[in-house]
């Protein structure tokens, strides 16, 4: 037996509970291997794990709803419970991801996407490689945010190395923050699409969510969190390991990065691919590779990575010819 307690924080108890407790008491109906339990700000959930997990969810996404649209019908909460009926691991599959704003769903849009989620769930460290536009850094940071609504985890950080992809960081006008801005903008965009500005803005002066280079995560210990790595391709063998092992208690990691965007110096080996070689095999890492097959952004995008893709194959062939075919011509 497993227990579980929600304390509803901000929310107008009476819309979210129905009158008379009508809506706790639909989702309690609806799963009667366990007892779930409202008492004054409290939800008490007790049962076995997984039904658990599934009602967690229910009742955050309840939640969403109060939030965004400031009432709870037991309509709607009957049509959150017939979207629980399909079996979870088939609903899963399409599951929204977490709410954004002016009523944005963010839910995984290609099957490798949906892999990145899966593999979220069951591992604490996650490596999501593939090319720009496949939506790996998004679909992180919107587990992230996932994360920290459900109180799975206290605080969000997300970093990048700052590597000057053929420019100079020192010809860039304003101090540090505002020299690593531009590298960070991804970020940033992906999170004003989950979460209000006002909010966001709190996360930030607050610490909740922490935005920073990948040089400020020396010596800190990440416990209580949900940290991203992005563009890991461009760490180095030093520091992709120092960040592995700033690992706390009760942290999810995910690290993206794309294999053939490499900016490091000519003879600078990139940390990501050693970190895949030497990891191979450990168990509890999940890594989910996405392709131009997954790419959501103009439809060229993804025909130019074929033909890029297609090239790197024609080079390396070409490279591996052997010497006595090539001096026959």
């Amino acid at each position: 037996m497993v227990e579980k307690v929600i304390t509803l924080e901000n929310v107008p108890l009476a819309e979210f509970l129905g009158q008379a407790n009508e809506n706790i008491r639909q989702v309690a109906q609806a799963f009667p291997q366990s007892k779930i339990i409202s008492r004054g700000n409290e939800i008490r959930i007790q049962g076995g794990a997984p039904e658990i997990l599934r009602i967690n969810n229910l009742i955050n996404l309840l939640l969403e709803h109060v939030e965004r649209f400031g009432h709870l019908s037991p309509d709607k909460v009957k049509d959150y419970l017939d979207m629980e009926g399909i079996p979870f691991e088939q609903s899963s599959r399409d599951q929204v991801i977490v709410f954004g704003n002016k009523g944005l769903v963010i839910k995984p849009k290609s099957p490798n996407q949906r892999k990145l989620v899966e593999a979220s769930f069951k591992n604490d460290l996650v490596f999501a490689l593939g090319p720009a536009g496949t939506g790996k850094t998004y679909i992180a940071v919107a587990l992230a945010v996932r994360a920290l609504k459900n109180r799975e985890v206290k605080r969000i950080i997300i970093t990048r190395p700052a590597v000057e992809a053929g420019e100079n960081l020192g010809f860039l006008p304003g101090d540090l923050q505002e020299k690593l801005d531009p590298y960070l903008r991804p970020i940033y965009d992906a999170l004003q699409d989950m979460v209000p500005p006002e909010k966001l803005k709190y996360y930030q002066e607050t610490r909740v969510i922490e935005i920073a280079p990948l040089a400020y995560m020396r010596g800190r210990t990440l416990h209580d969190a949900f940290v991203l790595l992005d563009e890991a391709q461009n760490t180095t063998s030093e520091q992709i390991k120092m960040f592995l092992t700033r690992m706390g208690p009760n942290s999810k990691v995910i690290i993206t990065g794309d294999q053939t965007q490499v900016d490091l110096p000519i003879r600078q080996k990139s940390g990501l691919r050693e970190a895949l070689r030497i990891l191979d095999g450990v168990k509890g890492i999940g890594i989910v590779n996405l392709s131009g097959k997954d790419v959501i952004r103009h439809k060229l995008v993804k025909a130019i990575i074929e033909a890029y893709d297609k090239h790197q194959i024609e080079k390396e062939n070409s490279r591996n010819e052997p010497a006595s075919r090539k001096s026959d011509r």
